[in-house]
Order: C-alpha cells, then sequence, then structure tokens
C-alpha cells in the first residue's frame, strides 16, 4: 500500500511539471509570454495605424485637417488655397529626451519634408524648425534642395552633417528610419534602410561647432532644448508616415 501511495505522487508530480512546462505543443503559453515580454514593452506607439491621438498641430491642441489617415499611414495633402505663410507642422503630445524613434516614410515626386526632435512650443517661435534638430526627409532626384550640398539630401541632419551614402528608395515608396538622440552619451545616428548613414554628436561644444557652421548659427533657440517634441514637418508636399513608435533611453 505504501509503495502504490509514492508511485501516485510521483505520477501526480511529473503530471504537474509537464503542464507548466512552455513547449512547442502549447504555442498558447509562448505567445503570451512573447506577448508581455520586456522587449515588447519598452516601445511606445505614437500611430498604429488608425488614431492620431498622440500628435496635435503646433502650437495647437487640434491635428490639421490637411493630415489624413489612408492605408494605415499619416498623409499630409497641402492645402490648395490655404492662408499664406499657415504651415499644418505635427508634434507628438508628450516631450521627450534620449530615445530611439523608428517609423517609415514615403515622400512624393519632388517632395520636402523633415522629422524633428527637441521642439520648444513657445509663442516666439513660430515654426518647430527653429528649436528643433530636423532629419531630412526628400526626393533626392526631385527636389531643387539636394543640388545645395549633401547636408539637404535625405536623411542628412539638415544643413549640418551628410549622409554617408544615398540609401532612399524611389518617391512613392516607403523608407525605414531609425533616429537615435542620447544626450547621456551625447551621440546621435540615423539608420536608414537598415543601413547607419551618419552619426553626430550632441550637447556639447562638437555640436555647438555645427551650429556655428550652419545657416542656424546665431539662433536663439535652435538644438537648445534636450527635452522636447518630436515634429513631422508640412513643407508644402505630400508627404506620409507610418507604422511610429519610441523607445525611452
Amino acid at each position: 500500500m505504501r509503495t502504490a501511495t509514492i508511485i501516485t505522487c510521483m505520477l501526480l508530480l511529473i503530471i504537474s511539471a509537464c503542464k507548466e512546462k512552455p513547449s512547442k505543443d502549447n504555442p498558447e503559453m509562448e505567445q503570451d509570454k512573447q506577448t508581455t515580454s520586456p522587449a515588447a514593452e519598452e516601445w511606445e506607439i505614437l500611430f498604429d495605424g488608425t488614431s492620431m491621438d498622440s500628435w496635435k498641430g503646433y502650437r495647437s491642441e487640434d491635428v490639421p485637417a490637411t493630415w489624413k489617415i489612408e492605408d494605415g499611414a499619416m498623409v499630409f495633402y497641402p492645402p490648395e488655397n490655404g492662408p499664406e505663410g499657415e504651415s499644418y507642422n505635427l508634434v507628438s503630445r508628450k516631450d521627450y529626451t534620449n530615445f530611439v524613434l523608428s517609423l517609415e516614410w514615403r515622400i512624393s515626386e519632388g517632395g520636402n519634408s523633415g522629422i524633428f526632435w527637441g521642439i520648444m512650443e513657445d509663442p516666439k517661435y513660430g515654426q518647430p524648425y527653429e528649436t528643433g534638430p530636423e532629419i531630412q526627409v526628400l526626393d533626392n532626384g526631385g527636389h531643387p534642395d539636394a543640388s545645395n550640398g549633401d547636408t539637404h539630401q535625405a536623411g542628412a541632419l539638415y544643413d549640418m552633417v551628410a549622409p554617408a551614402t544615398d540609401v532612399t528608395n524611389p518617391p512613392g515608396e516607403w523608407n525605414q528610419c531609425e533616429i537615435t538622440v542620447n544626450y547621456t552619451t551625447n551621440k546621435g545616428k540615423v539608420v536608414l534602410n537598415g543601413e547607419e548613414i551618419l552619426s553626430f554628436p550632441l550637447g556639447n561644444d562638437a555640436w555647438d561647432a555645427m551650429v556655428e557652421k550652419s545657416k542656424f548659427k546665431g539662433w536663439e533657440g535652435f538644438g537648445k532644448f534636450q527635452t522636447g517634441k518630436i515634429g513631422l514637418q508640412d513643407h508644402g508636399d505630400v508627404v506620409a508616415y507610418r507604422n511610429i513608435r519610441i523607445k525611452s533611453l
């Protein structure tokens, strides 16, 4: 009788262990494990293809009507008869300091746009580019700004650091972009379509020296705010963005 009891207990322990052990035969447990993994939780979704709740107009609480959601993307359409001088830039509702920003962009033929960080909303700054450095979004073959030097081409830290190579896809096709900004290490970089195309210093003497050699020399607020908003530029051309997410460092 004692031997039978021991055998029964051992069988119960084996069955319990098999139930708890993740395996290929238990895909639901594996899926739950992946869903709640720390890596997945690090990313904050800024645009999931259905809602623009994380965005607003620059110095406004509303999203400009010129931005539409189409096929899972935020698409900017310049107005045909908009007020002269009016702009329709988007900014994130939240501020960020050290981060990795991942998104896809698609520019129209002959189009121009840009991705900003460190934007400070203040009445004395009329445009996001007055405070926020820009990673250029451009049709290199069709927009005249590309002929103004490599630092004006797609992927460049605008007017300061040129991309090492042109890896952009043609107008109308998507480009995957990842921008890293880290003021703790004083380093930034851009990866475009899987290739690191530039790196740059941040928040130090080397940064100040770059600004001194650029068109932004003497600008009161340019690049001064380590914490600020992410921005997507209205440059008067059709542009689209999708799959936007950010990870704080």
